[in-house]
């Protein structure tokens, strides 16, 4: 079963979310000139008006000015906001222990952003199954090993005068045709790669043969901890170094994945190139691209931010693994699985994270064994919120909103306070049920909180993931003093 099975969207985080109403003008263009004439717009045998004088010309660039700075639209929250007190909180998580619809394995930390006061907890040093709550330590690694800035690249390389070699960047979120620069998934396109391709090394009318370079990773494309029905079903796909779509064969978000999602992807690339007059001889093979071969061909991924976003609100197992892959290869290990979970708890380990106790064996959670304690991933989250990490800060506007999008869009229904108010990284397993997150007070408080169980009756993980959200939606409106 999937991490988070929840749908897809998008958002971003603020303190509180708000929900805005747009106002929309519409033009109305009379044609014709005896309408405009009616109206006084032109001179004409309908009026006596005079014909309006010319309108002054657009200034050119040397005439523009720089508009206003640009201004938050929330503002920040205020140093003095009342901090919870522990016997308040203390009782609510007590209430969570109690349940025993949660079964007999629950583990709580609530922490106070600001100060990282724990103000109640429940065995939060006990290592548990963190599910994709896990993508957390991921993402933070991400953002403070390679950067947000750092995007994908995928290119083509010319050795000699008509051998192309297509070469994968780590980017598995091609567009098989046009790119969409407003999109993360489809950001770069194949379609366009082999346009360049076509026209600035004039091969248009030419043959040529083709290979695939995908060694930028290595070793098992999916982690042995994650059972194969979980592939099979569509839940994950190989890692690669590139693919079109995730290596999704149909546009259902858990549809079945290629199985060679790197030579899939350079098929596509080589009709696309024949959609442009120009021929592949024979069937791609694969090889290694030669130092002495020339670029002639280069799209990029999003940035590294954006595509950390779009997993976490998605949980997008595939792309965590891809992430971490990257994050191996910045801190100049190999792009093997095992690398990518040694640097990524390297990376968390180097920000101040004690993540002595923890074993990861995958990074988005899917693996079955995996485990973290409460503290850990509170300790990650508010890395994420601190401001002297401002480059970690994506990670928290990354996160889903309740109510609004992500894995959260569909959860904490109107009625419930902590819609708007509680961001949160879902996580789900068969038995397992989790959400780490924030959440701001009535007394405009932020907290960090992390609610796990991994013992949960059988049936029972949707209703696991309900008491959860009412606890978040507690914490939002309790004040708790």
């Amino acid at each position: 079963m999937l991490t988070d099975i929840s749908p897809v969207q998008e958002g971003d985080m603020g303190w509180r979310a708000s929900v805005g109403a747009t106002v929309t003008t519409v033009v109305v263009l009379f044609g014709g000139y005896l309408v405009a004439d009616a109206y006084d717009v032109v001179p004409g045998l309908l009026t006596t008006s005079p014909a309006p004088a010319p309108a002054s010309p657009f200034p050119s660039a040397p005439g523009a000015t720089e508009g206003p700075a640009p201004e938050r639209s929330l503002p920040d929250l205020p140093d003095d906001a009342a901090e919870p007190t522990q016997a308040a909180v203390g009782k609510l998580v007590t209430g969570l222990r109690k349940d025993d619809r949660l079964g007999k394995r629950v583990g709580v930390i609530v922490t106070d952003a600001a100060t990282g006061t724990t103000l109640g907890s429940n065995a939060p040093d006990r290592p548990v199954a963190p599910a994709s709550t896990q993508k957390l330590f991921t993402a933070v690694a991400a953002m403070a090993g390679p950067g947000g800035d750092t995007t994908l690249p995928t290119t083509v390389v010319l050795d000699g005068d008509s051998h192309l070699v297509l070469v994968g960047g780590g980017d598995m979120m091609l567009a098989a045709g046009a790119g969409h620069p407003d999109e993360v998934n489809g950001r770069a396109g194949l379609g366009d790669l082999a346009a360049q391709v076509a026209t600035q090394v004039g091969l248009t009318g030419a043959d040529v043969t083709l290979s695939l370079d995908d060694t930028l990773f290595s070793g098992p494309a999916v982690p042995a901890k994650v059972p194969a029905e979980d592939v099979t079903l569509g839940y994950t796909a190989p890692v690669a170094a590139l693919a079109v779509d995730v290596a999704r064969t149909t546009d259902e978000e858990y549809a079945p994945r290629e199985k060679d999602p790197a030579m899939a992807a350079a098929n596509t690339f080589a009709k696309a190139l024949e959609k442009r007059g120009v021929t592949v001889r024979g069937s791609v093979d694969r090889d290694t691209a030669p130092s002495s071969a020339r670029e002639v061909g280069r799209v990029e991924s999003a940035p590294l931010r954006d595509v950390v976003g779009d997993m976490l609100r998605r949980s997008d197992n595939t792309i965590t693994e891809v992430v971490g892959r990257i994050v191996a290869i910045d801190a100049g290990m190999p792009g093997t699985g095992s690398s990518a979970v040694r640097a990524v708890t390297a990376g968390v380990e180097d920000l101040g994270v004690d993540m002595d106790g923890a074993t990861l064996h995958d990074l988005s959670g899917l693996a079955r064994g995996s485990r973290a304690t409460p503290r850990q991933l509170a300790d990650t989250l508010r890395l994420a919120v601190d401001p002297d990490h401002p480059e970690l800060r994506d990670v928290a506007d990354g996160l889903a909103v309740a109510g609004l999008n992500g894995t959260l869009h569909d959860r904490y229904p109107k009625g419930n306070p902590g819609r708007g108010y509680v961001t949160g990284k879902t996580g789900s397993l068969p038995n397992v049920t989790g959400l780490a997150g924030t959440v701001v007070t009535t007394d405009d408080r932020m907290l960090l909180f992390v609610t796990l169980a991994d013992k949960v009756p059988d049936g029972g993980t949707y209703g696991a993931r309900v008491i959860f959200d009412g606890f978040a939606g507690d914490l939002a409106d309790c004040g708790c003093r």
